[in-house]
């Protein structure tokens, strides 16, 4: 059985220090020591009185309508998931200095958005806050964990479900965003997954990817209609069309209604994010959806798993995605 004196002896301090704490609630205390000491309690099972100070970096790219739309579910997901674990409500911190200056009012952190940070703030944030979860993306792998959806699984999953209803042309529509890690490539890992699977299936990929600009509404609108230029009434033209994103896929599809292309007979269009605009394009729009309540509480588990162990091996989980099928794609098991 773990004594006061295990305790103490853990944390640094002395044993009338420790039972202070635990006992009176007007015991005034360092709050880095208070949280040092309730992180040792909970590690070694003395009490279950560890309730961590967590920040959310809340970063995301703004400007776009249905991105800031995905990224005020995430942070109302994130706020419900801390209450119904009983956590303390994260204090949301807006830039990764501002979080590296505050380092010593939190136990650790959670990361929202694609924002690319530089290395340099990487490792110094790292330095002083150590034990940090990344949501969707993680800019630093080496040093934080995070929690994802498996983009790459679902591009894999999207082209077979294309070929099972015999489609045999698969485009790619996409934007500029950045690999995991602290190389800032100009590459989504949904276009490179998309261009490795296509390979393995032994598809033809070539002038078949569209994949430049931001994410926004008016890009997807422009790819499309550069897909259209390029290829209608040619032996190239395809049936079927993967976007990225439904932000891009919302500007795809008005783009094709206003062509004249036929969605899906013509041309099957499926997407990902699976956000309610979906429901109400023209067509409804097929779209892989990502469970966001299941991103946030992986994110708050594995911080609080990190924080009791004082763990230094990095967790980089992956969720799986579900397609949602409307009327731009119908899979093939619905078609029978």
């Amino acid at each position: 059985m773990v004594t006061l004196k295990e305790v103490a002896e853990r944390a640094g301090v002395s044993q009338s220090t420790v039972s202070r704490l635990l006992n009176d609630s007007s015991f005034s205390i360092k709050e880095e020591t208070r949280r040092r000491v309730l992180r040792v309690c909970e590690e070694l099972g003395y009490r279950n009185v560890f309730r961590p100070a967590i920040a959310v970096l809340d970063a995301p790219p703004s400007g776009e309508e249905l991105q800031d739309v995905y990224f005020a579910d995430l942070r109302k997901v994130l706020a419900e998931c801390a209450e119904s674990m009983e956590l303390d409500p994260p204090a949301s911190i807006r830039s990764i200095h501002e979080l590296t200056e505050r380092a010593s009012e939190f136990d650790g952190f959670i990361t929202m958005g694609a924002t690319v940070f530089p290395e340099a703030d990487l490792r110094a944030l790292h330095a002083v806050l150590p034990h940090g979860v990344c949501i969707d993306t993680n800019p630093a792998p080496h040093l934080f964990d995070s929690v994802r959806p498996d983009l790459s699984q679902t591009m894999l999953d999207a082209l077979d479900a294309m070929i099972a209803t015999g489609r045999k042309r698969v485009a790619f529509l996409g934007g500029v965003g950045s690999i995991m890690g602290t190389h800032d490539y100009p590459e989504d890992i949904r276009e490179l997954s998309f261009r490795q699977w296509a390979t393995h299936l032994r598809l033809e990929t070539d002038g078949l990817v569209y994949s430049s600009g931001t994410f926004t509404v008016e890009n997807g609108y422009r790819l499309a209609e550069q897909l259209v230029s390029d290829h209608r009434g040619t032996d190239t033209m395809p049936d079927g069309l993967i976007v990225a994103a439904d932000v891009l896929a919302v500007g795809a599809l008005q783009a094709l209604n206003a062509l004249r292309v036929a969605v899906p007979d013509e041309l099957a269009v499926v997407s990902v994010n699976n956000q309610s605009i979906a429901r109400y394009t023209s067509p409804s729009l097929s779209s892989y959806a990502i469970d966001q309540r299941e991103l946030a509480r992986m994110a708050f588990s594995t911080l609080i798993d990190g924080l009791k162990h004082e763990r230094r091996v990095r967790r980089h989980i992956l969720l799986t995605t579900e397609l949602v099928p409307r009327a731009s794609f119908v899979p093939s098991a619905m078609m029978n």
